[in-house]
C-alpha cells in the first residue's frame, strides 16, 4: 500500500484524483457506491506483482475528485469522458477494465461508446442492461418504482436533497459498515429515517469481518465526509437521462471479451430474472464475447474487497489471455 502512488489530473473540466502501482500492462479500475479507489486496494497491488500498472480513479464526485452539482453532470457520458480523457492524459491507447457495482455500469457504457480503448473487461456484481432495460416502454426508475415501491434504494435516492438531510445526523463510518457488511439478498428498501438505524445497529451490534477493519471504514468515512455522498447519489439521479441519451445504443452489443463475476448473495444476482438472464442465453446475446459467467459461493455484494483472493485470481486469469 506504501508503494501506491497519487496524483490529480484535469480531465473533462474536472480534477480527478488517481491512485496508481506498477509498471506494464495498465488495467483500469473502476468503483461503486459508496466506495473509492481504495475498494480495489488489494487487487492494484496484487496485480502490480504480476507485472501490471493498476489505476484507480475516485470517479466524480467521489474522494478527492471534485464533484460538479448537479446530477445532469452524473450520466454516463460524462463519466466515460472522465475516463477516456484519463487515459489521454496517461498515454494509454488501450487498457484492461474492471468494474464493480456502478463501476461496472460505467464499464459496459465504456465498451459501448469505446470498445477501441479496451482489450478486455472483468466485470463484478452488475450484469449488461442492469439499470438500463431497453426492452422496456418506461424509464427505469419507474419500472423499478412499479416493481419494489417507493422505499427501494434507488427511488429514494432521486429527491434531491431529502436523502441528504437525513444523512446530515448520521454518522458516516458506522453506515459505511452498515453498508459493508450486509449480507441481505433481497431487495434493499430503506425506509425514510433507516440510515441513522443502519448506523446505530452497525456500530453497536455488528462485527467486524476479517476482511474489513475500523480503520478501513474511518478511510471511506473521511473522504466521503469531504464532499458528502450526493456525488455518489447522482449516478442514480442520472439513471432515466443515461436511458434517454443512450437511445442510439438499443440493441448494440459488448464486442469486448468479457468475463463477469458475482457472488452468490449478493443482492444483485437476486433481481428478479437475473439468474435466468445469466446462466439461459440472455446475457451471452448481449455480450457474444463472454468467456464465462462465475458465481463465487459465499460472497455477497462487494466481493472485491470481501473476497480479495478470489478476485485477484479471477482477474488475473483471464486477462493474462491476452
Amino acid at each position: 500500500m506504501e508503494n501506491i502512488r497519487h496524483q490529480t489530473l484535469p480531465v473533462s473540466g474536472i480534477n480527478l484524483h488517481v491512485a496508481e502501482i506498477g509498471e506494464g500492462p495498465a488495467v483500469l479500475f473502476l468503483h461503486g457506491f459508496p466506495e473509492l479507489w481504495y475498494s480495489w486496494r488489494h487487487q492494484m497491488v496484487y496485480l502490480a506483482s504480476k507485472g501490471y500498472r493498476a489505476i484507480a480513479p475516485d470517479l466524480r464526485g467521489y474522494g478527492d475528485s471534485d464533484a460538479p452539482a448537479g446530477a445532469s453532470n452524473y450520466t454516463a457520458f460524462h463519466i466515460v469522458g472522465d475516463l477516456v480523457a484519463l487515459l489521454d492524459s496517461l498515454g494509454l491507447n488501450k487498457v484492461f477494465l474492471v468494474g464493480h457495482d456502478w463501476g461496472a455500469i460505467i464499464a459496459w457504457y465504456f465498451c459501448l461508446f469505446r470498445p477501441d480503448r479496451i482489450k478486455a473487461l472483468v466485470n463484478f456484481s452488475c450484469a449488461f442492461r442492469y439499470f438500463d432495460p431497453k426492452d422496456s416502454a418506461k424509464k427505469p426508475v419507474a419500472e423499478m418504482r412499479e416493481m419494489f415501491g417507493d422505499d427501494y434504494y434507488v427511488c429514494r435516492f432521486q429527491a434531491p436533497g431529502e436523502v441528504e438531510e437525513e444523512l446530515a445526523g448520521v454518522d458516516v463510518a458506522a453506515l459505511m459498515k452498515a453498508f459493508f457488511v450486509s449480507r441481505e439478498s433481497g431487495t434493499l428498501c430503506i425506509p425514510k429515517g433507516a440510515f441513522g438505524f443502519m448506523a446505530q445497529a452497525a456500530a453497536q451490534s455488528l462485527p467486524f469481518p476479517d476482511w474489513l477493519t475500523q480503520d478501513d471504514v474511518d478511510y471511506f468515512a473521511a473522504k466521503h465526509s469531504k464532499n458528502g455522498l450526493t456525488g455518489g447519489i447522482n449516478f442514480y439521479r442520472a439513471i432515466d437521462l443515461n436511458w434517454e441519451l443512450s437511445e442510439a445504443w438499443v440493441e448494440s452489443k459488448i464486442q469486448v471479451p468479457v468475463r463477469f463475476v458475482v457472488g452468490d448473495l449478493d443482492l444483485t444476482y437476486h433481481m428478479p430474472g437475473m439468474q435466468d438472464y445469466l446462466h439461459n442465453g440472455g446475457f451471452k446475446k448481449d455480450v457474444p464475447n463472454l468467456e464465462k459467467v462465475v458465481v463465487i459461493e459465499g460472497a455477497a455484494h462487494f466481493i472485491n474487497q470481501e473476497k480479495p483472493d478470489v478476485c485477484n485470481t479471477q482477474i488475473h486469469e483471464f486477462i493474462s489471455k491476452f
